[in-house]
């Protein structure tokens, strides 16, 4: 797969929010779409679909499947024993967040997060009826690290559920063992259920190894719903397929308690290409991988070298970079900056919470001549 081929007239004729939010001269490196073609089995999937028609409603068993399918990859990739039968396939991680709200608290209960943070993590608790608690991660060595004193201190009797995030979003952590067992200490003290979304788990660097929260041990897993999809691996996040990993029959039967149509019907086209992406596309991972971390090291030295005033640790996961921008003198906010005097678009790091003030989240799933585009345009941007 060459993902250095790509044409950026083809990327603007894309109907997808990434390139039609902004005008035509804006280079579009923020929401996280990858601009890469899909891998080839799925782009077979997708041609054939098309010219047989074949968007009618889905085989029930084939969503017992792709349960099945999961199972043997989690205990593949991640040692991580999971029951088929606990597997619920949902729409998207968010509609999981939403429903696991739900039916894990009542209105007036508080939901925890960690700071900076995907944006519905931040939506979610308060447009339930919900309220939120932001504990903000550390700065660190290296990046950020968890703070556990300012975890505990935020738990309250009414505190009832944990969003968690791991690898991160966005600061591309990918969370040791030994933090997650101290989370989940945490958890279990205070008798709180948590909400793992681990869509970037297969997109994890050399030198870190994600581990599933589920995975630490009865006690964790007997609280822990986990979320996650191909969709954001394999790029066909418009397909609307995700997985939810119940811990124990009791959660299980809890998530299902709402009815059936509020989490949706299983699209056919979303079920076959996850099915496809999780059992035919393992080489093509393999080397989209590989390529996002020469693109993530390019970053790196490039912040670094070029640009002076933001800071900036490479990811151990993901494709997203998080610039620390609040060094430059800028009049606006560092993205607004960037589209206005770059014609770059990027993640206002406002969306992820107080503690994103300052910063900009830059997507580098792209091809390297449109990165080096995207990141020249920021640096002449900085020249007064």
């Amino acid at each position: 797969m060459n993902f250095d081929d790509l044409d950026l007239s083809r990327l603007r004729a894309r109907t997808g929010e990434k390139w039609r939010t902004y005008g035509s001269d804006v280079l579009a490196a923020w929401v996280a779409d990858m601009d890469f073609p899909v891998a080839p089995p799925l782009a077979a999937l997708l041609r054939d679909t098309a010219e047989n028609s074949d968007v009618g409603y889905p085989i029930n068993a084939d969503a017992g499947r792709l349960a099945e399918i999961f199972a043997e990859r989690a205990q593949r990739l991640w040692n991580w024993s999971v029951d088929p039968g606990l597997v619920r396939v949902i729409t998207d991680v968010v509609q999981g967040l939403y429903a696991g709200i739900h039916v894990f608290s009542e209105p007036g209960d508080a939901v925890l997060v960690q700071t900076p943070i995907y944006p519905p993590f931040l939506s979610a608790p308060p447009s339930s009826g919900r309220r939120l608690l932001c504990a903000d991660l550390a700065a660190a060595d290296g990046g950020y690290a968890i703070d556990f004193d300012a975890l505990r201190a935020l738990i309250d009797e009414r505190t009832r559920i944990l969003l968690f995030c791991n690898p991160h979003n966005p600061t591309g952590r990918v969370f040791t063992r030994d933090e997650l067992e101290r989370v989940a200490q945490i958890a279990i003290e205070h008798d709180l259920i948590v909400l793992s979304d681990e869509i970037h788990a297969d997109l994890v660097y050399a030198g870190h190894a994600h581990v599933p929260f589920a995975s630490l041990g009865p006690e964790a897993n007997a609280r822990t719903i986990t979320l996650t999809s191909a969709t954001k691996a394999f790029n066909i996040a418009g397909l609307r397929c995700a997985v939810a990993i119940a811990g124990t029959p009791e959660l299980y039967e809890r998530l299902g308690s709402l009815p059936r149509h509020l989490l949706g019907g299983m699209g056919s086209i979303g079920l076959a290409a996850t099915r496809i992406a999780w059992t035919e596309c393992s080489e093509w991972l393999d080397s989209l991988t590989n390529y996002l971390q020469s693109n993530r090291d390019y970053v790196a030295s490039f912040v670094a070298n070029e640009l002076p005033g933001v800071v900036h640790t490479a990811p151990e996961g993901t494709y997203l970079a998080w610039l620390d921008c609040r060094a430059l003198d800028l009049a606006r906010s560092p993205a607004a900056h960037f589209l206005e005097h770059a014609r770059v678009a990027l993640s206002d790091g406002k969306g992820f919470g107080a503690a994103g003030a300052g910063f900009a989240r830059i997507n580098f799933a792209t091809s390297r001549s449109m990165l080096t585009e995207v990141l020249e345009r920021m640096a002449k941007s900085l020249v007064r």
